[in-house]
């Protein structure tokens, strides 16, 4: 869950740094709001993995313990 929301507030950074690099005219600025967000999605769909990981890894061990 923490790589998830990490991920969703990186993006929000990163947008947030892109429209600021647009009103100023900063082209550096945009490119890096534009990479934040994609470092952004890139942690949040490692956190969607890692949760349907150990969903699977719980499952697996609920069936072990049913007689």
């Amino acid at each position: 869950m923490a790589e998830k929301a990490k991920g969703k507030m990186e993006q929000a950074k990163g947008k947030a740094k892109e429209v600021a690099g647009k009103a100023t005219g900063s082209e550096r600025m945009q490119a890096e709001g534009k990479s934040d967000q994609l470092k952004g999605k890139t942690r949040e769909a490692a956190g969607k993995a890692e949760e349907k990981a150990r969903g699977i890894k719980d499952s697996l061990s609920d069936r072990r313990q049913e007689p």
